[in-house]
């Protein structure tokens, strides 16, 4: 029978001191002590090795085969590893995955280290701490963010900080209220950030429930306030944070504080490319709920894909930096009417200036500047970097003179935003001037290659290539100088890997060696010999690459100290780039699809002229466009037409055009005038949370109290089919009772979709509320939707019509058609229509009486319904005339009971 080994872990085999351990293996188990929670990688030579555990989460995870080194408490120690020239792509993998991971190098001289090389962590790879390019999706952020609570007699106070690492953005934000009131607010602001990494308390239990993201565990001292407070003075070298409109926080900084030491510790070293700081408050942007940025497909379809979304189809963006703007635009809109005045006039100016085509052609060949920096600032950018920034700074001057033929056009002028990108696009002129002399025209990937630098740019560097590239020709040279000075014409000058440099000399010519020859090995037939001045072109070339590759490691790291003080240049460069890059794609795009500069106002009002949906739009073959018209006195449209009529279509096309004139850009419409929004919110389509215990009508009456309790006047509010979860008295009576409190209560502008027709009477009690409709026309059995919206409410739903497109078979249509006519004819009751929205009799008996008076009428209908079956029943093709006869005479004794 075979015994499995008893596993043992790092921990186990750290703490049995009995155990007889090699001190490689107590290295890394002291290295393995300080990082219990990540993955070691342990640098053995070419490879990095990982142990116990982590040797088998690895193996797991990234599909590598699992080894054992040594033994431990009498079992193999588990071990598996990766080559270190493939470290990225299994960084990459491990991070997408959530996991964390510890980089231990070798630091000491393995030919003088008497025990184990020394080695060191030099660096912690977190799902929110990447800085390296083939680590980071291109066009997106993956910020780092903290969180600290304080209560104080029953009100939470909540402050955020997060920080993107990769581009030096660092923000803050606080908000105070109950608990289950913050618990919300932190969920909002959560999916509007979008964390790659949180860092919370050991005691803290807010982000537990937050799918999707790593959370982190770090001490609660480590969210200290005054620490933090300290911190970010200490970070941004300032006396106090009054600038950073960030007096009176007090939570948000001991987030700052516990967020830049986690920060810091990853990266081994200070963040000197965190220069400046932001705080955000509620107010500053335009709400968008999780179920709104889902349902309008800002960044993300419905079903989790990248496109088509109102990104995908903006992005023309020609660098990264570009991109992720956009990205931040679309779901950073600001409420301040001026941002976005200011960008449709920069718009305006470059599509009139006709400059988007020629900075699309030169911003394709800036580099991420932005990235690049960052690297720069934690001294993990490689050579290619370093060139591809010098190429990219090279570009200023022509991006300028493009901005500046700008001027004029629109109402901007020199004082507009084009101008201030034109001042931040100025060209550091010593920062290029020492990356062109410095930088080879083609480095090499990495500086342990050699050939990152130019010649010329060091005396020494050169000397030491020249020696390592012209050896053959040196010895060609001494080798003919020799002959001519000897006389000995078969006198050959050699090299090999046991002797190095060697003059040989063959038997019958050896009285003519010269005195300065010294005997270095004898053959056979031959002489070997050393001269003085071999021996000192020896010492150089044998070492010359070496040494080459050491002075090219040394220059590297302090040219790297030397592009330092540009950092905040570079970052104040890469913003104007990013904002031009930004505003060149949205111009390019609506000059290519006709789009239009929207007007924002002061007074309440959305008044949309031909308004499309952006993306679906460019999905059909012809789209039809409509208007939408809100004012102070019109709040409420109730929509109503055919299932595929487009009314979903219709509202989110105007959300989207309200959200992309805040954005700043032009909007798909022949005009739109916009007045003050706060929020926007959606209820549109049936979906289920089975994970989180919730149905569909569950998600649907959730979403919809977050409506009903968030919006205000200045709110957008899209509602598709409310209370189609239930039964039909349910959801109808909710319905009413959610379009009322929109109407009289929060005000705001709503477009209300729905199929419960008894909704259209609501205007004729409220006449801040009109019907619209989407209108179709049945053609035989089927139909033709026409998109249009017109005024009124629609005559019928067409629900059979839709089945049968849907491709419901015939026998059920059939079955269907005749079950509604059922239905129909019941509905023609004698009993008077009573208003759905009146108040029931306050007196019963009246109530009786009405019904008694209704029982002989209720008798004649049924006996009129019983007819109306007996013919709906009846299939003439399938008929005898016989038949046919028969059903004649039954129908005749029908009509006569």
């Amino acid at each position: 029978m075979t015994t499995v080994p008893k596993e043992i872990n790092a921990a186990a085999a750290k703490k049995n001191s009995a155990e007889k351990l090699t001190p490689m293996m107590q290295q890394y188990l002291g290295i393995k002590e300080n990082h219990p929670t990540m993955l070691v990688f342990y640098r053995m030579g070419d490879f990095y090795e990982l142990f116990f555990e982590d040797a088998e989460k690895a193996s797991r995870l990234l599909g590598i085969t699992l080894t054992a080194r040594g033994v431990a408490s009498g079992n193999p120690i588990k071990m598996c590893g990766v080559p270190f020239h493939s470290l990225d792509g299994y960084l990459a993998k491990l991070v997408k995955l959530g996991e964390s991971v510890a980089i231990c190098e070798q630091i000491g001289d393995p030919a003088t280290s008497k025990g184990p090389v020394e080695r060191k962590v030099m660096r912690v790879v977190t799902p929110g701490t990447l800085t390296d390019a083939d680590l980071l999706p291109e066009k997106a952020e993956r910020p780092l963010l903290a969180m600290c609570s304080i209560t104080q007699r029953k009100t939470v106070t909540t402050g955020l900080a997060w920080l993107s690492l990769a581009s030096g953005a660092l923000k803050l934000m606080e908000f105070s209220g109950d608990s289950a009131t913050v618990a919300a607010r932190l969920q909002q602001e959560l999916e509007r950030i979008v964390p790659a990494e949180i860092l919370s308390g050991d005691n803290g239990n807010l982000f537990d429930d937050y799918a999707g993201t790593h959370i982190n565990r770090v001490p609660d001292w480590h969210f200290d306030v005054v620490g933090g407070h300290k911190a970010l003075l200490d970070q941004l070298g300032v006396a106090t944070l009054t600038g950073f409109g960030a007096d009176g926080l007090g939570a948000a900084f001991g987030a700052a504080g516990a967020l830049l030491r986690y920060a810091q510790s990853t990266q081994g070293r200070g963040l000197q490319h965190v220069r400046s700081l932001i705080t955000e408050t509620e107010s500053e942007f335009i709400g968008l709920d999780a179920a709104t940025r889902r349902n309008l497909e800002l960044t993300e379809t419905i079903r989790g894909q990248e496109s088509p979304t109102l990104f995908s189809l903006l992005d023309h963006c020609r660098t990264a930096m570009g991109s992720r703007m956009l990205r931040h635009w679309l779901h950073h809109a600001r409420r301040d009417q001026n941002v976005a005045r200011a960008r449709h006039e920069a718009i305006a100016a470059l599509a009139q200036s006709e400059a988007a085509g020629p900075l699309a052609a030169t911003l394709a060949q800036v580099p991420d500047i932005e990235r690049i920096t960052t690297r720069i600032a934690l001294l993990s950018a490689r050579p290619r970097d370093l060139a591809a920034l010098r190429d990219g700074l090279l570009q200023l001057p022509a991006l300028r003179g493009d901005v500046v033929r700008c001027y004029g056009h629109g109402q901007g002028g020199e004082s507009g935003l084009l101008a201030a990108i034109h001042a931040a696009l100025a060209t550091p002129t010593a920062c290029l001037d020492l990356l062109v002399r410095a930088v080879a025209q083609e480095p090499a990937a990495m500086v342990r290659d050699g050939g990152v630098f130019a010649t010329g740019f060091d005396a020494e560097l050169d000397e030491l290539r020249a020696l390592s590239e012209n050896a053959g020709q040196f010895l060609l040279d001494l080798e003919t100088r020799e002959r001519a000075r000897t006389g000995i014409a078969n006198l050959r000058v050699e090299y090999n890997k046991v002797h190095g440099f060697y003059i040989e000399v063959t038997h019958g010519q050896t009285d003519k060696v010269p005195d300065d020859y010294r005997r270095r090995q004898t053959l056979k037939n031959a002489e070997r010999y050393i001269t003085p001045e071999l021996k000192v072109f020896e010492d150089k070339a044998l070492s010359a690459q070496d040494k080459a590759l050491v002075r090219e490691k040394m220059l590297y790291d302090l040219l790297l100290a030397e592009l330092a003080p540009h950092i905040g240049t570079l970052q104040t460069i890469a913003q104007g780039l990013a904002q031009l890059d930004t505003l060149n794609a949205l111009t390019e795009h609506a000059q290519q699809h006709n789009w239009a500069a929207p007007q924002l106002v002061d007074e309440p009002c959305i008044n949309i002229v031909e308004g499309r949906h952006p993306v679906v739009e460019k999905q059909i073959e012809r789209f039809i466009a409509n208007d939408c018209r809100f004012v102070n006195e019109r709040r409420l449209l109730l929509i109503t037409g055919p299932n595929m009529g487009g009314k979903s279509t219709f509202m989110r096309q105007v959300a989207l055009i309200t959200l992309l004139a805040y954005v700043g850009s032009y909007v798909p419409a022949a005009s739109a005038t916009i007045g003050p929004i706060d929020r926007i919110f959606t209820r549109i389509g049936a979906t289920d949370d089975l994970a989180g215990g919730r149905s569909t009508f569950m998600v649907e009456m959730t979403e919809s109290a977050a409506i009903l309790n968030g919006a205000t006047e200045h709110s957008l509010v899209l509602m598709d089919e409310v209370g189609r979860g239930t039964s039909t008295f349910d959801g109808l009576a909710l319905a009413w009772a959610i379009a009322r409190h929109l109407i009289d209560t929060s005000r705001s502008f709503t477009l209300f979709a729905t199929h419960y027709f008894e909704l259209t009477q609501l205007p004729d009690s409220h006449p801040s509320a009109a019907n619209v409709h989407l209108s179709a026309v049945e053609h035989k059995d089927s139909i033709v939707f026409l998109h249009a919206v017109q005024a009124g409410p629609a005559s019928q739903s067409y629900g059979l019509q839709v089945a049968q497109l849907a491709g419901v078979p015939q026998p059920v249509i059939k079955a269907a058609r005749k079950h509604l006519a059922r239905l129909e004819a019941q509905a023609l009751d004698a009993t008077p229509q009573r208003d759905l929205f009146a108040l029931p009799s306050a007196d019963p008996y009246a109530q009786e009486e009405e019904e008694e008076a209704a029982a002989p009428l209720a008798a004649l209908n049924a006996a009129q319904q019983a007819l109306l079956d007996a013919i709906a029943d009846l299939d003439p093709d399938a008929l005898t005339p016989r038949d046919a006869l028969e059903q004649l005479y039954q129908l005749k004794r029908l009509a006569a009971a």
